[in-house]
């Protein structure tokens, strides 16, 4: 087995390390486990260290996000699979030898990850990532398995090992080495879709990115920041257009853009209409900042590595469209032939 460093960012998590460190460590023998503490003020570091001496602690001196966390923790780890694994993240016997199987049969794989059921309800499919990621011509994200608020029950549907277009911070391995190429985890996304944002640039370098169909976990989602949260649907809108302001190379960019401009328009006065003006006005704050960032993204842009970019797993249709107008509410009702393969 490659040398795996499965790792954990924390910030006061006291409670969920020790409900599912434990788990961790009886799972994941051969591997080496470590938790990266954000400068917690709860009694997490102290648990870790009287509960669970075998486990690497690194300690920060601030809160630096998830991204800029990772980043920092992970420069002082040396490994060839890197393992971003949520504190509430309960995992499996077994999880990691068929993630791990992947990257030896396959070189070209830059990263992978487990399918992601809901720990509430075990049986369905949990929003962050799911059964593995897409993306549609607007960059829209949508999962196998999930469609915005859409979730299908597990029935083995996706068991086979797939070729995706992005996978799941919740649980994400990665090559270490292709992780260091790529330049890691954008601070500037602070936290949510920064692993969107690799896994793209990795494509964009010509790798690809899988989902493991026989390897599973369960997560709680929301335990850092509840989904129904309004800083939430800043950082989802402001970063999703990082994403696209990075990364997208399909067709000329300022269109793409002002289309995505738009429906983001609509969907703030949908929440209007919903009663929820705090969510109206995060949708408005997200576009001022990104304006205030697009310089810095266009740089980003610019100095982005473009060698036979990898477009398996982009749709070619609108997943808003499809979902809010023609009624599909899951992954197989798409049509295949609009993938990229």
């Amino acid at each position: 087995m490659k040398k795996t460093a499965v790792v954990i960012l924390n910030w006061n998590g006291a409670e969920l390390l020790s409900q599912f460190l434990p788990g961790v460590e009886q799972h994941s023998l051969g591997a080496a486990i470590y938790v990266v503490d954000n400068a917690s003020t709860d009694k997490s570091v102290a648990y870790v260290r009287s509960k669970h001496p075998q486990v690497h602690l690194i300690v920060l001196d601030r809160n630096y996000g998830f991204a800029e966390g990772y980043n920092r923790g992970l420069a002082s780890i040396e490994a060839d699979i890197y393992v971003l694994l949520n504190s509430d993240v309960e995992v499996t016997p077994g999880w990691l030898e068929p993630v791990l199987s992947i990257f030896e049969t396959n070189q070209n794989v830059a990263a992978c990850q487990p399918k992601i059921l809901d720990w509430k309800n075990k049986s369905q499919f949990e929003h962050a990532g799911a059964a593995g990621g897409y993306v549609d011509k607007n960059g829209f994200m949508f999962c196998a398995g999930r469609i915005f608020n859409s979730f299908e029950e597990d029935h083995g549907q996706y068991d086979s090992d797939r070729e995706v277009f992005w996978a799941s911070g919740a649980c994400l391995f990665v090559r270490a080495d292709l992780y260091e190429a790529a330049g890691g985890l954008d601070p500037d996304f602070f936290a949510h879709m920064e692993e969107i944002d690799l896994c793209w640039r990795l494509k964009n370098m010509g790798y690809t990115i899988w989902a493991a169909g026989q390897s599973k976990v369960y997560h709680i989602g929301g335990a850092s920041l509840h989904m129904q949260h309004p800083y939430k649907v800043f950082l989802n809108f402001r970063n999703n257009l990082f994403l696209l302001t990075k990364n997208y190379n399909y067709s000329p960019l300022l269109p793409r853009l002002l289309t995505r401009m738009i429906l983001d328009g609509v969907a703030a006065f949908k929440f209007l209409t919903e009663g929820k003006p705090r969510f109206f006005l995060a949708v408005f704050k997200a576009h001022f900042h990104f304006y205030l960032a697009l310089r810095g993204m266009l740089r980003k842009r610019k100095a982005r590595t473009l060698r036979k970019p990898n477009k398996v797993g982009l749709y070619s249709g609108s997943i808003v469209a499809d979902f809010f107008l023609r009624g599909k509410k899951s992954f197989h009702d798409l049509d295949p032939q609009k993938f990229e393969y």
